[in-house]
């Protein structure tokens, strides 16, 4: 096998994403051979890599497994490892893991609810993540405030954000009437609270937001809030496709995991959605 890029062989044995790699070798708290390593570095699976003193089993791509889940994010939880705050966090509900661990593919603010992937290969949450994929994602949205025809135009066809120009790819209404109505939108984009602030762009309050739909995978309907369910090979597949990744195996679990994943899911309380109980209704992909 031909030598790779130091973060990227990192991200597909499960230490992190590709992005957060790079940043640990910058930081000096990856050695290749002994050698505190460079970013730039390229590295073969002979190599002995270490992070924070740690050895690290490397894997070639195709003996890569890996795991992906779907968690149903509630309002209040934090999208980080460890809060200095003490809040909940995405991860605290998460099955346990040897040998690797659990990598965000994007994040939800704190006000957010909804659909939020984790899986355990990085360089899979890197091209899910990276803006050159051009992952659609989607939002159910309560706003606040009278939404007109000229305005949903402005939002499809651009504001100029403190960022930059950000828009809506489809905007559909959802429900309800007057100053509170429910809309689906869609964007390709993650920015910080994006879709708040294109709303707000336009004196509308965002009072509700849940995502339920990246890419090709979509909320369950039976997946509570607070609770998260494990994707299967189907999904795996289809997500590797959407980001031209050759396709991952799914890892197997022993019953013994698979025991510690229920009581795992029983513990966690469902938690009430703010979205509307119809029928879905949201842009087309």
């Amino acid at each position: 096998m031909n030598d790779e890029k130091l973060q990227k062989v990192l991200a597909r044995a499960g230490i992190g994403s590709r992005r957060e790699m790079e940043r640990w070798i910058e930081a000096g708290r990856v050695s290749v051979d002994g050698k505190v390593a460079s970013l730039g570095d390229r590295v073969s699976l002979e190599a002995s890599v270490s992070v924070d003193g740690r050895a690290v089993k490397l894997n070639p791509q195709a003996d890569s497994q890996c795991r992906v889940i779907l968690y149903n994010k509630p309002v209040g939880e934090v999208c980080t490892r460890q809060d200095p705050e003490g809040r909940a966090t995405v991860f605290d509900k998460l099955p346990k893991l040897k040998g690797g661990r659990w990598i965000s593919v994007g994040r939800l603010d704190i006000n957010t609810s909804g659909l939020l992937l984790f899986t355990t290969d990085g360089e899979l949450a890197n091209r899910l993540m990276h803006p050159s994929s051009g992952i659609d994602r989607e939002y159910a949205v309560r706003v606040h405030g009278e939404v007109t025809e000229e305005m949903i135009k402005r939002l499809k066809e651009g504001v100029l954000l403190e960022d930059g120009l950000a828009r809506f790819t489809d905007i559909q209404h959802f429900d309800g009437s007057g100053r509170n109505q429910w809309y689906h939108v869609a964007l390709m984009e993650g920015r910080n609270r994006e879709v708040r602030r294109l709303w707000e762009s336009q004196d509308v309050e965002v009072s509700r937001l849940k995502r339920v739909r990246y890419g090709c995978i979509f909320m369950p309907k039976q997946v509570a809030v607070g609770q998260w369910i494990e994707l299967g090979q189907k999904e795996l597949n289809d997500l590797c496709d959407l980001v031209e990744l050759p396709r991952l195996k799914l890892a197997p679990k022993t019953l013994e995991q698979l025991k510690a994943d229920q009581r795992r899911q029983r513990k966690a309380r469902p938690q009430q959605s703010a979205e509307p109980k119809r029928g879905r209704r949201g842009p087309r992909r």
